[in-house]
C-alpha cells in the first residue's frame, strides 16, 4: 500500500501496490515509500525491535496458510520429510515458527529437515519441478498446487493453530500522527470488506482475482474448500497472541528481546462495532 489519492468527509481512496517478497517491503517501509501494508507478524516486531516507527493496528484475515506435499511422496507427517527441502516465505514468518513448534511436537529435530527461504509465488512451480518437496504459506500459492496436480495438503493452518496470524496490518507511526483519519478509514474498510467477503465468497473470488493475477477457479477454490479455509473476521489482535508469537520468536532467536504490546500494537482505530478475537493461547 503505498499512499492515499483522496479524502471525502466519507471515505479515503487509498492506492495498492503488489510485493511479491518481503525484503522489498522492509526497504519500501524503511524508506518511507510506504505508509502501510501487509506484512508476516514476526518481521513486523523485528522491524519495531529495530527501532522502525510502525505499529500493528490489525490483522487482514485468518487462517488461510497450508502446508503442502508433493503428491508423489507417502507423506502422512513431518516425520516422514526427514531428510527432504522445505520453503517457507521467510525465517521471520510465523509458517516457520510454528512448523518448528510441530517437528518439537512429533520428535523431528531442527537439522532434520531442510529449509529454504523462497518468495511465496515462486513455491507452487518449485514443487511442481520437484526442486522442494514441502511448503508452508499463504493463500493462493497452496491451493495452486492442490489444482495443478503437483501438491497436496499436509496441514491447514487452522487445524495447527486455530485462528492462525500469518499477516498484520503494519502502519506507520507518521501516518497514525499526521493522518489518525485515514488510518481510520483504512482499518474500517479493511474490516467491513473483510465482513463482505465472509457473506460473499463467489463475488469475492471474482473481485480477488485479477488484483492477485490470480485464476478465479484458484481464488475460488482457497474461499470454499473448505468453507473455513481462511476467516476474514475477528481481525482485532489479542496481546495474549501476539506475545505467544513473540515468545516463539525469541526462542527461534529471531527476536533478540521482548517488546512491550503498548510499543507493538494500537487498536484505537479499530470501529467500536467490531469485537476482538476470542483467541485462547492453550
Amino acid at each position: 500500500m503505498t499512499d492515499y489519492a483522496s479524502r471525502t468527509s466519507t471515505a479515503t481512496r487509498f492506492e495498492s501496490q503488489r510485493f511479491t517478497d518481503f525484503p522489498t517491503i522492509v526497504e519500501s517501509i524503511k524508506s518511507e515509500r510506504l505508509d502501510a501494508t501487509f506484512m508476516i507478524a514476526p518481521l513486523a516486531m523485528k522491524l519495531r525491535e529495530q527501532g522502525v516507527p510502525v505499529k500493528i493496528l490489525y490483522l487482514g484475515h485468518r487462517d488461510g496458510s497450508t502446508v503442502i506435499v508433493r503428491k508423489d511422496l507417502p507423506t502422512k507427517d513431518l516425520r516422514d520429510l526427514r531428510g527432504k527441502v522445505f520453503a517457507i516465505p521467510s525465517k521471520y514468518s510465523n509458517q516457520n515458527l510454528v512448523i518448528h513448534k510441530l517437528m518439537e511436537d512429533q520428535s523431528v529435530k531442527p537439522d532434520e529437515i531442510r529449509f529454504i527461504e523462497m518468495p511465496p509465488p515462486d513455491m507452487p512451480g518449485a514443487l511442481a519441478a520437484k526442486a522442494i518437496d514441502a511448503y508452508f504459506i499463504g493463500e493462493p500459492h497452496a491451493a495452486k498446487a492442490e489444482l495443478d496436480g503437483s501438491g497436496r495438503v499436509l496441514y491447514h493452518a487452522k487445524d495447527i493453530w486455530p485462528g492462525f496470524i500469518s499477516c498484520v496490518l503494519v502502519v506507520t507511526e507518521k501516518l497514525i500522527k499526521e493522518q489518525p483519519a485515514v488510518v481510520r478509514d483504512l482499518v474500517r474498510g479493511i474490516a467491513e470488506s473483510g465482513e463482505w467477503a465472509e457473506t460473499h465468497r463467489l463475488d469475492a473470488a471474482k473481485v480477488a482475482a485479477p488484483y492477485f493475477r490470480q485464476d478465479e477457479k484458484v481464488v475460488r477454490y482457497v474461499l470454499t474448500q473448505p468453507p473455513d479455509r481462511v476467516s476474514y473476521r475477528m481481525l482485532t489482535p489479542t496481546d495474549e497472541e501476539m506475545k505467544r508469537i513473540q515468545d516463539m520468536a525469541l526462542k527461534a532467536g529471531i527476536l533478540d528481546r521482548p517488546i512491550e504490546m503498548k510499543d507493538l500494537i494500537d487498536r484505537s482505530f479499530i470501529p467500536a462495532d467490531i469485537k476482538a478475537a476470542p483467541i485462547t493461547v492453550q
